[in-house]
């Protein structure tokens, strides 16, 4: 892992420069979907990720069902999408979409959680969370931690057999997964077995080096972030809240989180927030890998049908996620065991 952004390059590469292009050249000038009304940013950013949404990896089933309200949690009824993939046996990962906890749904991201399924081996499943503003924090959390347990509970509802659980998310999605983990640590309640996160938003804080570097753009800027954060949680004081910005979690609850994989966008505002969850997890002596995929912009992973970077990172996820399967698995479920063998391993 690099201490610092400074020490990647700062261009994109040329097959990302070449994308780029193609999608002005097709798209002309757009408003900034954050300074629209919120139903009108999600129609814009539905609209934008249609192109991502071709030609979608074929898979052995694809259910809809939703996961009843749980009052405990104060958590709403709530879609979710199954990817099966062929050759699936057991087990899941929940992967929790980005969009700046306010756009974007089970179907922007899905073929990204295809490809993830088919890399992973694992059957995907994909919540449709509830959104801000007019949902702000933690209602989104909450629809998230309720198909979590969901899924450990009774993965016979969702068509699976029992097996090993992951979590994953992209973006805002990777910090509703962490902050899902630390809540549940919180209550002594089973987690899953390790965590796959992209390019995170672990903080509220915009003065980081990458925030400096990147603030403009391209892709992601500082000024939708901070938007992004004004919806989700408008209350400022609430961002020392680690189940809204899990960076302000303590070491503790940090050293309890099940085996994490990491991965980062090189050009992208958000790059401190996983170089410094790195920094730390490290400085408690565990290995979780950190990757940084040079030259490419936040939200890459979207572009699987146009970018080989997007594929080749997602393989290396699911390749992380088998891992991560496979050792708790031979473990017999000892989730300390499975920590101390990935964490060696990966």
């Amino acid at each position: 892992m690099r201490d610092e952004p400074n020490d990647l390059p700062n261009a994109l590469t040329p097959e990302m420069i070449a994308l780029m292009e193609r999608m002005a050249q097709e798209d002309g000038p757009q408003p900034d979907p954050t300074l629209l009304p919120a139903s009108e940013g999600r129609i814009a950013a539905a609209r934008g990720n249609l192109r991502w949404n071709i030609d979608l990896p074929a898979m052995a089933a694809v259910r809809e069902l939703h996961v009843s309200a749980d009052p405990g949690l104060h958590s709403a009824e709530c879609r979710v999408r199954v990817l099966v993939p062929e050759g699936y046996s057991a087990g899941a990962l929940l992967f929790v979409h980005g969009g700046g906890f306010a756009f974007c749904s089970p179907e922007t991201h899905e073929r990204c959680a295809r490809v993830l399924a088919i890399e992973s081996g694992m059957a995907v499943v994909v919540p449709d969370y509830r959104l801000a503003p007019e949902h702000a924090y933690p209602a989104g959390l909450n629809d998230v931690i309720a198909c979590l347990r969901a899924l450990q509970s009774h993965p016979s509802t969702f068509g699976l057999e029992p097996g090993p659980l992951l979590i994953s998310g992209d973006s805002a999605g990777a910090n509703l997964a962490l902050a899902a983990m630390i809540h549940e640590h919180r209550l002594g309640r089973r987690l899953p077995v390790g965590g796959i996160l992209f390019y995170g938003v672990y903080s509220a804080d915009h003065t980081s080096p990458s925030h400096a570097r990147f603030a403009d753009g391209p892709g992601l800027t500082t000024g939708k972030m901070s938007r992004y954060w004004d919806w989700y949680v408008p209350h400022p004081t609430r961002r020392l809240d680690p189940l809204a910005a899990p960076l302000q979690a303590g070491d503790q609850e940090l050293q309890a989180l099940p085996p994490l994989w990491l991965m980062a966008a090189g050009i992208d505002p958000l790059l401190s927030d996983t170089i410094v969850l790195g920094q730390r997890l490290h400085a408690l002596g565990r290995q979780d890998p950190v990757t940084i995929v040079p030259g490419v912009v936040h939200g890459f992973l979207q572009m699987t049908v146009s970018l080989h970077a997007a594929r080749k990172a997602l393989a290396e996820a699911g390749a992380a996620a088998r891992r991560l399967a496979q050792t708790n698995s031979s473990n017999g479920g000892n989730d300390e065991e499975a920590h101390e063998e990935i964490a060696g391993s990966l």
